[in-house]
This record gives C-alpha cells, sequence and structure tokens, in this order.
C-alpha cells in the first residue's frame, strides 16, 4: 500500500473550506454556520456587532466585491432601507481579504513593507514575502465581513444610530481647524479648539483641561521668524557673493604675477643663452 505524502499548506487550503464554527443558539441547538457583521455608523462614531447564523440572509452579499454597496433588506426587518458598504473582512483562518485579487479564493502574492495585508515588522529593506490573503469577491467561507452604513434605514439601530459617540480628539492643524469650522484666513482659530476641549479629573483629584496644541499656526511671532530668516538668508547670500568677487580679483591678481614671474624667467633664460652662443662665436 503507498501512503502520499500531503504537503501541510497544501492540506490546510484545501480544508479550508469545510472547517465551519458552531455556536449554540437560543433554541439549545448547535448551528454550524455563523459570521459577524462589524458594522459601523461613520456619522455618529459608533460600531455594533451583529452575528448572523442564517445563510440566506447572506445571499446578497455574496460575489460582491470590496468597496461595492449592498441593500440590508435581507438582513432582517430591522435593517429595512439600509444601504451598506463593503470594507473588508477575514475568513475563518484569519486570512484578510485584499482589494485587487479578483477570486473568491485564497492566494499567495507577493509583498513588501507598505502593502495592505503586510505588516513587514523586522524585514530588511525592499525585502518581499509571499504572503496569503484571500480575494476581494465575498464567499461563503468568510466568518467576519466589516461593512459601513451609507444609507440609513427607516429604524433606528440600537447602539449604532440612535446614540453618537463624539471624537475624542479634535484636528491640530490650523488649516483643518479652518477646514472643520468653515473660517477663513482673518479669523482667529485658537478660540475654536476650545469647542473640543477636553476636561478630566487627574489622580491628584485636580480638575484639568486640555486641548490639542496648533500646528502651522500664523502669529505675528512666526511672522516675525519667518522675516528674520529670510533677512539672515540674504545677508548669507551678499556675504557669499562678495568674498566670491574678491577671491576673483585675489586669483586674477596671482595669476598675473605668475605670468610676470614666468616671463621674466623666459628672458633671463634668452639673455643666457645668447650670451653663451656670442662667446662661442668669438
Amino acid at each position: 500500500m503507498k501512503v502520499r505524502r500531503l504537503n501541510t499548506r497544501d492540506t490546510a487550503m484545501e480544508m479550508g473550506s469545510r472547517i465551519k464554527f458552531f455556536k449554540r443558539s437560543a433554541d439549545g441547538e448547535l448551528v454550524d454556520f455563523v459570521v459577524r457583521l462589524n458594522i459601523a455608523c461613520p456619522t455618529t462614531g459608533c460600531q455594533k456587532k451583529v452575528e448572523i447564523d442564517d445563510d440566506q440572509k447572506l445571499r446578497a452579499f455574496y460575489d460582491k466585491r470590496l468597496s461595492h454597496e449592498v441593500s440590508g433588506d435581507s438582513l432582517g426587518d430591522e435593517f429595512k432601507g439600509y444601504v451598506f458598504k463593503i470594507m473588508g473582512g477575514c475568513d475563518k483562518q484569519g486570512f484578510p481579504m485584499k482589494q485587487g485579487v479578483i477570486t473568491q479564493g485564497r492566494v499567495r502574492i507577493l509583498m513588501h513593507r507598505g502593502t495592505p495585508c503586510f505588516r513587514g515588522h523586522g524585514r530588511r529593506n525592499g525585502e518581499r514575502r509571499r504572503k496569503s490573503v484571500r480575494g476581494c469577491i465575498v464567499s461563503p467561507d468568510l466568518s467576519v465581513l466589516n461593512l459601513v452604513i451609507v444609507k440609513q434605514g427607516e429604524k433606528h439601530l440600537p447602539g449604532l444610530t440612535d446614540t453618537e459617540k463624539p471624537r475624542m480628539r479634535g484636528p491640530k492643524r490650523a488649516t483643518k481647524i479652518r477646514k472643520l469650522f468653515n473660517l477663513s484666513k482673518e479669523d482667529d482659530v485658537r478660540k475654536y479648539v476650545n469647542t473640543y476641549r477636553r476636561t478630566f479629573t487627574s489622580a491628584t483629584g485636580k480638575k484639568c483641561s486640555k486641548a490639542p496644541k496648533i500646528q502651522r499656526l500664523v502669529t505675528p511671532l512666526t511672522l516675525q521668524r519667518k522675516r528674520s530668516r529670510l533677512a539672515e538668508k540674504k545677508k548669507r547670500v551678499a556675504k557669499a557673493k562678495s568674498e566670491a568677487g574678491e577671491y576673483q580679483k585675489l586669483l586674477a591678481l596671482r595669476l598675473k604675477e605668475q605670468r610676470e614671474h614666468r616671463s621674466e624667467s623666459l628672458a633671463k633664460k634668452r639673455a643666457s643663452r645668447a650670451s653663451v652662443a656670442s662667446k662661442v662665436e668669438s
């Protein structure tokens, strides 16, 4: 009897589509299909995890790609009217979906540092590694699917659209603060930072407030520093130009002296040769 050795990686790849999660439902029965939907609402800043154990509810998402918009009517009556955008997901073995890989299965592609789905820590500069990723097409093998609400429906989703979670930190850059509050260049940005100033109690029990330091803020002091830098730069340019002119004058003087010295030495040599020739003739 011949025994064929199987590659461990190939075996795992072949078995990946047959491995399922088992979870006990509310009735006490074991269900072999559970998909977690991570739904995010950008307008409120909240996220919610929903577990779906019915394959029929997810058929609207199958064969869709990343960044496609799908109606949420098939998920249930509470999601009626909602439109979701597919942002990502991973399969039951934890391999993430990658944009641009047009397949439902898992492939091994060559990636470098900075590529999505590849961390690249501890690698040499320019080193590439072949890693397994899942294609950008949604298939039944996924265990997690990340969605973003594009259009809200008729009913509010508890914990997702009915509550608003404020942003912990506002922008620091002055231009982004102006864009957030629709300000002009003449308006003072420093007053508007106090709108998202955070108040808290320190470990000693003292009440403190904290706001981000505004970057790239144009003040009279920064303008003065800019003028001083430009004046210093002009002074350096003028000094370098004057030193270059003096050097050219000195170089011309040295070349002139060198030419005069050479002409004098040549004249002496000619005179000595003429005197020697006259002595020989006499």
